[in-house]
């Protein structure tokens, strides 16, 4: 092989990229976790679909995660395409009132869907950016609370601000689930399954010297 074809096969090997893994994220809400996770796939340049369920309840959001991610594999092979397939399926979700919250964990695991359940709600998630939360806390004195730290936030989160903090969120969040496990009382309030998403997303990423 001349000079000019082992440079000219070395720019072809550099030039191939493998495909990131897909994520498709069926969000409850309607503004703070889709604008959130939107802001998230570019900062951490990942393939992330969002599917907003405004109003659904649990089961209702795993149902539309489970049906999202048939038709992406019969689309996958009827295109001779697996890249096409979701790599990991998340359903995003409060607390709150709902009922069936078992039924929906359950049709979760039959069917390899993630779950990332905030207790009381997403804005806890928010808050650990910021500090730790050990106490019982409601959904009004959280907002209260993410209001104190991000002056003028309401719904729409400045997700670039929250970004480098997102480590120290991580720790504090993963160090509650774990406290509150050893307390007998995984998924109590507080708590919030957001941060292993989030590491999951950032797992992905595509490194920085890519384009």
């Amino acid at each position: 092989m001349s000079k000019r074809d082992r440079r000219d096969a070395l720019r072809r090997r550099r030039a191939f990229r493998l495909p990131r893994p897909r994520f498709l994220i069926v969000c409850e809400g309607t503004l703070t976790e889709p604008g959130y996770f939107q802001e998230t796939r570019h900062l951490e340049r990942s393939v992330i679909d969002l599917e907003i369920s405004p109003g659904g309840a649990p089961k209702a959001l795993v149902e539309r995660a489970v049906e999202k991610k048939k038709a992406a594999e019969r689309l996958a092979k009827s295109q001779q395409d697996s890249n096409l397939r979701y790599d990991q399926v998340w359903c995003v979700f409060d607390i709150d009132e709902h009922r069936l919250i078992p039924e929906a964990k359950q049709q979760a695991r039959d069917n390899g869907i993630e779950l990332a359940i905030s207790n009381p709600c997403f804005e806890l998630w928010v808050l650990l950016h910021f500090r730790d939360q050990r106490a019982h806390i409601e959904r009004g004195p959280l907002h209260h609370e993410c209001k104190q730290y991000i002056p003028g936030y309401e719904k729409q989160l400045p997700t670039a601000q929250l970004h480098p903090r997102c480590d120290v969120a991580l720790r504090r969040a993963k160090d509650l689930d774990q406290w509150q496990k050893s307390r007998g009382c995984e998924g109590e309030n507080p708590s919030t399954g957001v941060y292993r998403l989030m590491e999951r997303i950032r797992s992905s990423r595509r490194p920085s010297n890519e384009r």
